[in-house]
């Protein structure tokens, strides 16, 4: 975020204090307006020209770009989808150490992709009923993106945190 004297545009597109549009003038003029008022002058996007500026009070700008921080760093683009292997034949001990993975993969905000190994139809069947209530147990933290799907040797099911 750019602000105040770091702004190098000539002219600017100025938002008032209450949201209102204060048009297109020289920065130097919307800096000395942004002083009269004791507020910062804060550039949103250096990618128009001229560039559209904002008055902000100087706390509400700090906060303004921590939500932004804080919002944007895991919107569904930047989600990373984890994978973790399972095999039908697992201890229970290593079962819960691999849902408690999991569990912190979402909370942490990335997706999870849940891939257990299976061996013919019977296991297959095993395998979809497992990854249903590996599912209920991290109903809390995540939900199906995608159905269970059964195909050959694996069981895959994706769960995505809840926002």
């Amino acid at each position: 975020m750019i602000k105040n004297e770091k702004i190098k545009a000539a002219e600017v597109q100025l938002t008032g204090l209450n949201g209102e549009d204060l048009g297109v003038m020289p920065t130097r003029e919307a800096l000395l307006l942004a002083k009269q008022h004791k507020v910062d002058l804060v550039c949103l996007s250096l990618m128009t020209s001229p560039p559209p500026c904002k008055l902000i009070g100087a706390g509400a700008a700090r906060e303004e770009a921590q939500q932004e921080k804080k919002k944007g760093s895991k919107s569904p683009e930047k989600r990373k989808v984890k994978e973790i292997r399972l095999n039908l034949h697992m201890e229970d001990h290593d079962r819960e150490t691999k849902q408690s993975q999991a569990e912190r993969i979402l909370k942490k905000g990335d997706s999870v992709k849940l891939v257990i190994q299976v061996h013919g139809a019977k296991e297959g069947v095993a395998g979809k009923t497992w990854a249903e209530e590996l599912c209920k147990a991290l109903g809390e933290h995540g939900s199906k993106t995608t159905g269970v799907q059964v195909s050959g040797k694996q069981v895959v099911v994706q769960l995505d945190p809840i926002a």
